[in-house]
């Protein structure tokens, strides 16, 4: 065990101990004299792994003392915040930022236009990979934050690999700006590019669509009109796209790379080798992403000079072929830093080619190589520190669409295959496994992980597991398929019935039809009626309220009732009948929904499942009463109250709240059915409470609604005024038709 000295006294102390002077290590490592001298006098930030790594290499470290001293740079190190993937974002400032004057000029006459609302603001910034597309759209929407004080966002629409589908974008905007769940689920997916639409014409927002693949990716996230100022950017112009502005990107001036390398190095050194400087810009292709790496490169080997980089890339440059879809100087930037790496972080590099989508955690990098976060963390900063890993405004890793070819084009030559596929196998396991952990925290019998379960990220709440399974949905989602596509349908099964609670929470996320149809598939593989039963009930569940296929949501729902029969089990048979109810109903065939929650209610009874019995009952007196048999209704609602009530009621907790909640709210419109006014408005102000303090303002808004019209009824306005006016206080969260239909009915009040 190590004693834990700080870092600038430990390597003080190891430079002695070799008998090195600061000059001597400075020549061994490539570390400027100056650097060292401030890092052991303790007047700098502690450096990052690479710059550790040369050190160490100097110094003729033995693998003890040399872990030591990564140990103690690490423990010095600022923790990184890393937040969600796939979210959207407000854009970052650029602080180093150079160049691309005229462009910007032309942005900013744009967001005047939109300002003024005079004409659709359009922009597709397109160019080739490297040159600097997303950090001028970024640039241009920091500078423009007080034109769009409704906000600023950016998507990342993934273009080059896994591009994100456009109706997962189009929820990630909606939800950023402000529209709820509730009236999300009343729209058909078909109308949320119209309301998007609809909001930007609105308001005045900046909206960055990043990375776009194609016009059909990008036209329905686009506005019709109105103040918001859309930038999009693209390898491709995007000329199939109408009424928008385009601005083609090449490589930079020669007089702004030679700024952007100067900005990087500091001025002083820069212009003590002022040529050495333009060299390396020309060498470099003027294009600014080979530009940064070249000066990242610089910045770590310190001690060395400009015209030793021009050397070294010069080399590179005549024996290196080009990239699949980049340019020689650019494979000779990366190649460059490449052969610099210390073989843990070539490997990780190569490795990290592999995980589906453009960003990750620490985590990935440790599934990959099957080491520890920590130690994956220390790997990743120094392919940071090389310029061959970015970090994003969301704190997370990010590799560049070039750097991930460069990337995999190493895995395949320097890889062996088994390792590969081992290594993939590894990433695929870890997300799975993962996700099923997170998804059980919602699944009754299930909640926290045992003991005994060691992940590689904390999973201690249902809080952290949302976050996880929410972050990185793209790349557990890409596992899920890609298991499903290899045959594997036992994990397939597993992993979507531990996500079946989960599922509640992100209902619109856009791609659980598919999960439950790839388990619905997996399950018919392994010829298992009961996991046919179970994973056509899911599919059931998930086809009506996101997509609206009532019809097919009933098909799914009678074959698992087949299956369950065949497989004997009851709770699946009740499920099943459960699942079709909803659907008949909006479908107005009110009678089979009756029959089918009867039936259902009957199964769960005889089987002793009190829970699907209240979720059968329910739906049950619903049905009487849209049948004209209120009275009946009235009867069964009223069970399921007494049942709550009895003192050794089985149901406790959040689930006997909910549940009452909404059988207080069903026997308010039995009795207002029935004209019992005075009835009807003590229940649904009992419902409207209990909703209030569990939190479910959707419900809780449909209930005010019906509770001020029993108090019309009644005479009681003043009362039906404020329940309107909270009402109309909880906004998005209630369903659009129901707001209207609230201050209508405030509007027709009479003044007092």
């Amino acid at each position: 065990m190590f004693e834990e000295r700080p870092f600038g006294a430990l390597l003080r102390g190891l430079r002695q101990q070799g008998r090195l002077t600061m000059e001597e290590l400075a020549e061994a490592s490539g570390v400027s004299v100056r650097a060292i001298g401030d890092m052991e006098r303790g007047r700098s930030r502690v450096p990052q792994r690479r710059t550790v790594v040369a050190l160490a290499e100097g110094l003729g470290l033995a693998d003890a003392e040399r872990e030591e001293l990564l140990a103690a740079a690490r423990t010095a190190r600022p923790t990184r915040a890393v937040a969600a993937a796939g979210t959207v974002v407000p854009p970052r400032s650029v602080g180093d930022f150079t160049g691309r004057e005229t462009e910007l000029s032309l942005l900013r006459e744009a967001a005047e236009r939109a300002r003024a609302g005079g004409e659709v603001s359009v922009w597709v910034v397109s160019g080739p990979p490297g040159c600097g597309k997303t950090t001028l759209a970024l640039k241009a929407a920091a500078d423009l934050a007080e034109e769009f004080p409704d906000g600023r966002f950016v998507v990342d629409l993934h273009g080059v690999e896994g591009p994100v589908d456009t109706g997962e974008a189009l929820l990630k905007l909606l939800k950023a700006l402000g529209v709820s769940d509730r009236r999300l689920a009343k729209e058909e997916p078909q109308g949320h590019a119209g309301l998007l639409r609809a909001l930007l014409r609105e308001r005045r927002c900046l909206v960055v669509l990043d990375n776009a693949r194609d016009e059909g990716q990008v036209r329905p996230l686009l506005p019709a009109g109105g103040r918001s100022l859309v930038l999009v950017t693209s390898r491709r112009p995007l000329t199939g796209l109408e009424d928008v502005d385009r601005l083609a990107l090449s490589q930079m001036a020669r007089a702004d790379a030679v700024e952007l390398l100067r900005r990087i190095l500091g001025p002083e050194r820069a212009d003590a080798e002022a040529e050495a400087v333009a060299q390396v810009a020309e060498l470099c292709g003027h294009l600014p992403l080979a530009l940064r790496v070249a000066g990242n490169w610089l910045t770590i080997r310190s001690g060395w000079s400009v015209a030793h980089l021009v050397r070294r890339l010069a080399d590179e440059e005549r024996r290196l072929g080009a990239l699949a879809a980049g340019d020689v100087k650019v494979e000779a930037a990366f190649e460059l830093s490449y052969r610099q790496l210390t073989g843990q972080a070539a490997r990780l590099l190569r490795l990290l080619s592999l995980v589906p989508g453009p960003t990750m955690t620490a985590a990935y990098g440790a599934a990959l190589t099957a080491t520890g976060v920590f130690d994956a963390e220390d790997v990743m900063e120094e392919l940071v520190e090389a310029g061959l890993l970015q970090t994003t405004f969301t704190g997370r890793y990010q590799l560049h669409d070039l750097l991930r070819l460069f990337a995999r084009a190493r895995l395949s030559v320097e890889e062996e295959p088994g390792e590969r596929e081992a290594a993939d196998e590894r990433l695929r396991t870890w997300l799975l496994e993962t996700a099923v952990v997170a998804g059980r925290w919602y699944k009754p019998a299930y909640g926290a992980p045992p003991p005994t379960w060691q992940g590689l990220v904390p999973l201690e709440s249902a809080d952290e597991a949302r976050a996880w399974l929410d972050g990185e949905a793209f790349a557990w989602f890409a596992a899920l398929r890609g298991a499903a596509e290899r045959g594997e349908h036992t994990k397939v099964v597993e992993t979507a019935d531990a996500l079946e609670w989960y599922c509640a929470l992100s209902l619109f996320w856009g791609h659980w039809t598919e999960v439950f149809r790839l388990s619905s598939e997996a399950a018919a593989a392994l010829d298992d009626p009961y996991l046919q039963a179970v994973h056509l009930n899911h599919y059931a569940v998930v086809l009506g309220p996101t997509e609206h296929r009532y019809r097919e949501s009933i098909e799914r729902a009678d074959e698992a009732l087949e299956y369950a029969r065949r497989a004997q089990d009851t709770s699946q048979q009740a499920w099943a009948l459960v699942n079709a109810v909803l659907p008949h109903r909006r479908l107005g065939e009110f009678q089979q929904a009756f029959e089918k929650a009867r039936a259902a209610a009957d199964l769960f009874e005889a089987a002793g499942e009190h829970e699907g019995w209240i979720e059968a009952m329910g739906p049950h007196g619903v049905t009487l009463r849209e049948l004209g048999r209120a009275e009946e209704a009235l009867t069964q609602h009223h069970r399921i109250i007494a049942f709550l009530d009895e003192a050794d009621c089985p149901v406790s907790g959040h689930a006997a709240d909910t549940y009452r909640a909404y059988a207080y709210g069903a026997l308010g419109d039995d009795y207002a059915a029935l004209g019992r006014w005075r009835e009807a408005a003590d229940h649904l102000r009992k419902g409207q409470q209990q909703l209030h303090s569990i939190g479910i303002p959707h419900v809780e808004g449909m209930t005010l609604l019906r509770l001020a019209e029993a108090l019309v009824e009644l005479g009681e306005t003043e009362e039906a005024r404020s329940r309107l006016r909270q009402a109309l206080a909880l906004g998005d969260a209630v369903d659009s038709k129901e707001l209207e239909a609230a201050r209508k009915l405030l509007d027709s009040l009479p003044v007092d």
